[in-house]
Formats: structure tokens, C-alpha cells, sequence
């Protein structure tokens, strides 16, 4: 006996298949602007404004970087960090705390605390780190600066520290009372310090040149007055000798009279 098989019906007019989804639709979503991601990527440039930070140009302090925390729960900015410190800020970026190159970095930093703060810098430590985690990281290595906790990255974008897609470069970033750029340089943990102390090193001698050209000129204008002191006296010497010899000259005068007189 032979079976017989049911014919496949047509599809009916008006009924499509449902279509698939276009690769290249995906293809864009995984591959977002270029010119975005790499303005995302710069290291050494302002993510936010895409302009590269060098040293010598100064920045509008208001809304900079947004907001950050402390490692107490804290929250401030860098305009009020700067505000508040009496020459200026240090921010030094690290990747992550406790690690032992960023234990290195900040351990640097705490032993030359002092040395580095006397021409009066306020020194900072910022990272994506959690307020947990860098308390933690603060106590046990008993740091003597606040540590600033970034966790969407920002202020580390703001200032060129931030890598692509995720990641802190470390680095160093240094701003005067007036948002003036004075240091802005990646490297390892003594490298950063070394950027902080040339910074000071040669603020010192700046202003140990401009108090010796302050003693120079003083001196100059001094040495004027001494010498017409000495002629003023010299002069008031001379009238005085004058005056005595015209004195003597009368009373030998005055005694040849009184001796014609007798005679």
C-alpha cells in the first residue's frame, strides 16, 4: 500500500517570514564614534574638553572634574581643595590601593610629606577606589594627606590620568592658587615624587634669588646717602675750621691793638 504525503501548503499573500536582524546594525552598536574613543583614550589630554594640558596654561577651576569624595564621605572639588591650600594642589593618580606599586607611591609621598608642603602645596592622593577601601589603605600606612575617591573617574579624565576603556594612569598632576598648570606628567612612584620636588626645589631657589636681588638694590640705593652723609659732615668740618681760624685771626687782631694802646 502506498502512503501518500500531505503537499506543503504556499504561504499565503501578505505573510512574510520574520526577518533577521542586520549584522551591521550590531556591528555599529559594538563599535561606538572613533572619534570619542580615542578622545577617551588620551592620556596626556582633558578628556572632557579633548584639548591636551601642558604646564604654563591655566584652567578655569569651576566645574573641573566634577565632584569627588573623600575617604571619609566627604564630598568637594578641586576648586575648594585649591581654595582652601595656600600655594596650591598635588594630586598624584594611582591605579589601586594597597597594591604594592601605589603602596610605594604613597608611602614616598608620606615621607617627604613635610619637605614637599613648605612651600605650601596640599598634597592628595585620587582614585577610582572606594571610600572603604582607601580608608583602609590610609590607616595602615598611616598617610598624612586625604585620599580622593573617584569612582566614575572625572576629576582623573579632567586632569589626562584616565585609560580606555577602564584604568588610572599613574601620574602627577600639580596647580597653583590661580588654576596655573604646573606639573602634569605620567611615571612610576618615585618618579612623581621627583616632579614635586623639582617643583620646590626650584621655587625655593627663585625665591632665595629674588631676596638677594631685593638686599642688592637696597644697598645700591644706600650707598648715594652715605656718600652725601660724608660730604654733608665733610662740608659742616670744613665751615667749622673756617670759623675758628677767622675766631683766632680777630683775637690776634683784637691783642696787637691793645698792645699799641700801651705803648
Amino acid at each position: 500500500m502506498v502512503e501518500l504525503r500531505k503537499r506543503r501548503e504556499a504561504p499565503s499573500a501578505g505573510h512574510e517570514p520574520p526577518l533577521k536582524k542586520s549584522s551591521s546594525a550590531a556591528k555599529v552598536k559594538a563599535n561606538p564614534d572613533p572619534d570619542r574613543t580615542k578622545a577617551a583614550s588620551t592620556v596626556d589630554g582633558n578628556v572632557q574638553t579633548g584639548k591636551k594640558l601642558t604646564v604654563g596654561t591655566t584652567v578655569d577651576l569651576d566645574g573641573f572634574g566634577g565632584e569627588v569624595e573623600t575617604q571619609d564621605g566627604e564630598m568637594t572639588n578641586l576648586k575648594t581643595l585649591v581654595n582652601d591650600s595656600k600655594n596650591g594642589v598635588v594630586l598624584f593618580t594611582y591605579p589601586k590601593a594597597s597594591s604594592p606599586g601605589c603602596t610605594t607611591q604613597a608611602c614616598l609621598f608620606r615621607d617627604e610629606y613635610i619637605s614637599l608642603t613648605t612651600t605650601g602645596y596640599s598634597i592628595f592622593g585620587l582614585s577610582t577606589d572606594s571610600p572603604k577601601s582607601n580608608t583602609t589603605f590610609r590607616a595602615k600606612q598611616r598617610l598624612p594627606f586625604l585620599l580622593l575617591c573617584d569612582p566614575k573617574a572625572t576629576l582623573i579624565g579632567a586632569i589626562g590620568m584616565k585609560k580606555a576603556p577602564k584604568g588610572t594612569t599613574r601620574g602627577v598632576f600639580v596647580v597653583s592658587k590661580t588654576g596655573r598648570i604646573e606639573a602634569v606628567e605620567p611615571g612610576g612612584p618615585a618618579a612623581t615624587v621627583e616632579v614635586v620636588r623639582k617643583l620646590i626645589s626650584d621655587a625655593e631657589r627663585a625665591n632665595s634669588q629674588a631676596g638677594s636681588n631685593t638686599v642688592e638694590a637696597q644697598a645700591v640705593q644706600n650707598i648715594p646717602e652715605s656718600d652725601n652723609l660724608k660730604a654733608q659732615n665733610g662740608a659742616a668740618a670744613s665751615d667749622h675750621g673756617s670759623q675758628a681760624d677767622v675766631a683766632a685771626e680777630v683775637a690776634d687782631t683784637a691783642e696787637k691793638l691793645d698792645r699799641a694802646a700801651d705803648t
